[in-house]
C-alpha cells in the first residue's frame, strides 16, 4: 500500500531570530499570525495554508530546506513592495511564460517564492 497524501496543511522553517521572522512574515509580508506559542513556534495564515516558523527545530539551520511559494494574482504590486522593503532576490522577478516568478531570502535566509500563474 502506497500512502495516499491530500494536502499540504503547512510548510514549517526554523528560525534563529523570532520577533525578526515575525515582523517579517507579518509586517514586511503581511500574514495574519493565527498561532503563537511563547515566540517559540508561531504560524501564519496564506489563504487555506499556513506558513509555520519554530525557534526549537533541534539540528535544523535557517536558509537549508526548501521553500515555501506564495500565490499573488497582484505579481507586479508585491514585487515592488518587496523591493522597496530591501528584500533580497536570488532570482527574478521573471516572466517563464506560463507563470511569473521570484525567488527572494526572509529575514533568517530561507528561501520563498512569489508567484503567478499565467492567464490562459
Amino acid at each position: 500500500m502506497k500512502p495516499r497524501f491530500t494536502g499540504l496543511p503547512f510548510f514549517i522553517y526554523p528560525v534563529t531570530d523570532m520577533a525578526r521572522a515575525r515582523a517579517f512574515y507579518g509586517g514586511v509580508l503581511g500574514l495574519a499570525e493565527t498561532l503563537n506559542r511563547e515566540d517559540k513556534y508561531v504560524e501564519f495564515a496564506v489563504g487555506a495554508g499556513t506558513i509555520a516558523l519554530s525557534a526549537v527545530l533541534d539540528g535544523c539551520a535557517p536558509g537549508t530546506s526548501g521553500a515555501v511559494v506564495l500565490e499573488t494574482r497582484d505579481f507586479e504590486g508585491v514585487i515592488t513592495h518587496l523591493q522597496q522593503q530591501g528584500v533580497v532576490f536570488l532570482f527574478g522577478p521573471a516572466d517563464l511564460g506560463s507563470c511569473h516568478f521570484a525567488r527572494i531570502l526572509d529575514s533568517e535566509g530561507n528561501h520563498l517564492g512569489v508567484h503567478r500563474t499565467a492567464p490562459g
